[in-house]
């Protein structure tokens, strides 16, 4: 994705409103690996960060105030990380991307992006890099209760919401709020895996891959009234086989409407959520009970406990035992 040399030039894109958290987990992770590359003695790039901004100053969502260098007036960097704006409800954050700071973020990013830059950024920040067009035609994800929005927005976006990182040609996307490491991680493991293997035990950071077990369905089915009402009758009918005809005649609606909905809404079939219900479900029973794996299997539709074991493992990146074991 880019060349390992003697040094990374890394800018930190950061916006008034930036997510506190997530820039200086981003922050922390490149200092953390340099320290570490010269404590071990791998080798690796060193990663030189420089503090970049629209303005002289920048106030970050808890009201800190950082001085920044100028962005109009660097130069090039290798690598480019915009940690996201602190918008988590739609309207405030689509007033946002009409006009403003964002709108100029995304114009100096295509414009680096466009001299060869790798572009990074984490949760909200996937809306303004998907605005100025960066993200068209791309894989790309972002944080799970804004996804509906996202997919609606930019339709020319592959968007994969489970992922936690996603690299797609030199645009790099993480999901929501704490992503922020993991993006990083990502961006270390580039120049060194061994690297970013021993800063991720240093901060004590999880592998994750999967954003799925965060995510609330209920959260997002909201965005669309028959969603919600396929929801409402797919849970009641979990253990049983799922019928597309039946769920279309139930909702009075056409099997075509109710996939075009589903699609639009959570980027998914009505069965493929109707699946991530069975396994939401399953989940919740191993959390809140002691009934067997195979007891659970039945009661969410599986014919077989090593069946639901396997999609555990697929769908979450973790087994029976981490589940009950992470109670």
């Amino acid at each position: 994705m880019f060349d390992i040399v003697n040094a990374m030039r890394i800018h930190i894109l950061a916006l008034n409103g930036a997510f506190d958290t997530g820039m200086a987990a981003v922050l922390d992770a490149f200092a953390m690996a340099n320290t570490l590359a010269e404590m071990t003695g791998i080798t690796s790039p060193h990663f030189e960060t420089k503090m970049v901004g629209l303005r002289r100053t920048v106030t970050t969502a808890q009201g800190l105030s950082i001085a920044v260098s100028s962005a109009a007036r660097s130069e090039t960097p290798d690598a480019v990380v915009m940690p996201a704006i602190s918008y988590i409800k739609p309207e405030p954050l689509l007033q946002a991307l009409a006009g403003g700071e964002e709108r100029e973020a995304g114009a100096v990013l295509r414009k680096w992006s466009e001299r060869g830059a790798l572009t990074a950024t984490a949760c909200v920040g996937t809306f303004v890099l998907a605005e100025a067009g960066l993200l068209d035609g791309e894989e790309a994800t972002t944080n799970w209760w804004l996804a509906p929005l996202f997919r609606q927005r930019y339709p020319r976006v592959r968007l994969d919401e489970t992922r936690i990182v996603v690299e797609s040609n030199a645009m790099v996307t993480a999901g929501a709020a704490l992503s922020h490491l993991d993006l990083a991680l990502s961006l270390i493991r580039h120049a060194s895996p061994e690297l970013a293997r021993i800063t991720a035990k240093y901060l004590v950071a999880d592998a994750r891959s999967s954003q799925a077990a965060y995510t609330i369905p209920d959260h997002l089915v909201h965005a669309d009234p028959l969603v919600q009402k396929f929801e409402l009758w797919a849970r009641l009918r979990l253990a049983e086989g799922f019928s597309l005809d039946q769920a279309a005649t139930s909702l009075a609606t056409s099997k075509r409407t109710l996939a075009r909905r589903m699609q639009r809404v959570l980027g998914k079939s009505p069965l493929a959520y109707f699946q991530d219900l069975r396994i939401e479900h399953a989940v919740h029973l191993l959390k809140t009970s002691q009934a067997s794996v195979d007891q659970i299997a039945a009661e969410v539709g599986y014919a077989e406990g090593v069946t639901l074991r396997a999609l555990l493992r697929r769908r979450l990146g973790q087994g029976v035992r981490e589940i009950r074991r992470n109670l």
